[in-house]
């Protein structure tokens, strides 16, 4: 099952970490003529090579490329403004069972590039890293149907503070969770909640609570569902 998680992270960090905004924009607008979608195809399968480090299973990191690039192309011709949040998803839904079938079929043994790391070592570093920016991606497509603040209303934040906070919220309920700490997940929400009562009630816009609360539950709900992942799987 090892290969099955190194093979996800190559996909987080390929899909999230390594692909620009821009590149999604040009991607989007020039589709098969980007040269973007190319270069965001190779790097999945460099990055399988890098993370399996076996120079035998280079034809199976080049089929998750190329099948990488098909998936894609038909997301970006489907694809329009009213179907972007359910192209997401289902593009998402197609690269996971890409790489499930890779694990079955193709029977190779893999080399652990870092010998003292184990499964659960691998797991515990593709959960922290899915909860990070992968995790704040998913999130903000859920909730991109709704426009709380359409025109600037006079207040002013940290830039992108609400997705490091989010972050920072994630990675906290994860490590309750698999430390058995389940009680500080409800201190953690109530600590938040009086921080934010403030802003809400000053706000007086049923939207923006719901909008952030919305949000709140959600990256809750992502990080509570990844650690009895990885409880059960380990």
């Amino acid at each position: 099952m090892i290969l099955f998680i190194k093979l996800l992270l190559a996909h987080f960090i390929g899909d999230f970490f390594l692909q620009p905004g821009s590149w999604v924009e040009v991607k989007e607008k020039r589709k098969i003529k980007a040269y973007q979608l190319y270069i965001h195809a190779l790097l999945h399968g460099m990055l399988v090579m890098l993370l399996v480090w076996d120079i035998q299973y280079w034809p199976w990191a080049l089929f998750l490329a190329v099948s990488h690039w098909c998936i894609d192309v038909v997301k970006l011709y489907s694809q329009n403004e009213n179907t972007k949040r359910l192209w997401f998803f289902l593009d998402q839904f197609a690269h996971v069972v890409i790489i499930l079938l890779l694990v079955h079929f193709s029977g190779v043994d893999v080399l652990v590039y870092w010998k003292s790391w184990g499964e659960a070592e691998w797991l515990t570093f593709t959960a922290i890293v899915f909860l990070t920016i992968p995790a704040s991606i998913v999130i903000k497509t859920i909730i991109s149907k709704w426009d709380p603040l359409p025109h600037d209303d006079g207040t002013s934040s940290l830039q992108e503070a609400g997705k490091y906070i989010g972050i920072l919220e994630r990675l906290f309920v994860f490590v309750f969770i698999v430390s058995g700490r389940w009680e500080a997940i409800g201190f953690l929400v109530a600590a938040k909640s009086v921080f934010r009562f403030g802003d809400l009630r000053q706000s007086k816009d049923r939207k923006l609570t719901e909008y952030i609360l919305i949000g709140t539950l959600l990256s809750f709900g992502l990080a509570i569902l990844t650690g009895m992942v990885f409880l059960a799987w380990r």
